[in-house]
């Protein structure tokens, strides 16, 4: 019986449930939405706030934060896009679940799930990565007294 990374077994899905697996694919566009806005938020905070930056090393500290930004959004962007297709497949089978095609839809789902796990696990490193590193720069460029005036 094949197993996912956490031990959990797959073989439910040879045959549905459809419908729940289509309530957590919403979910997980859901949750994408989120963080799309979660990362424009903190595309924002870095381009508002690191404006007045002088020391070379927090500016090429903030280059890779953007970078790391730009590759998570684009990501964001990419997996809402298989959400989407993988959710009207899933739609398909809930109408009807003798499709012949059922098989590659449970492929996909597996794989998307890795996908979402990888993405959420650099997500939030990064998230984390934006706060240590705003708190550095603030400590270390003196910026708390330039944004108190």
């Amino acid at each position: 019986m094949k197993k996912d990374k956490r031990g959990h077994e797959l073989d439910f899905l040879k045959d549905g449930p459809w419908d729940e697996l289509y309530v957590l694919t919403k979910y997980w566009k859901s949750d994408l939405q989120f963080y799309k806005d979660d990362l424009r938020f903190l595309k924002h905070l870095t381009e508002k706030y690191f404006i007045w930056l002088t020391k070379p090393d927090s500016l090429q500290l903030v280059k890779d934060l953007k970078d790391g930004l730009f590759r998570l959004t684009e990501k964001s962007k990419d997996l809402l896009l298989k959400v989407d297709k993988h959710l009207i497949q899933l739609g398909y089978l809930v109408e009807d679940p003798n499709r012949e095609d059922a098989g590659v839809i449970v492929t996909e789902h597996e794989h998307l799930e890795e996908e979402m796990a990888s993405f959420l696990i650099s997500f939030r490193k990064n998230r984390k990565e934006v706060f240590a590193i705003t708190e550095h720069i603030i400590d270390s460029e003196e910026l708390a007294n330039i944004l108190k005036t």
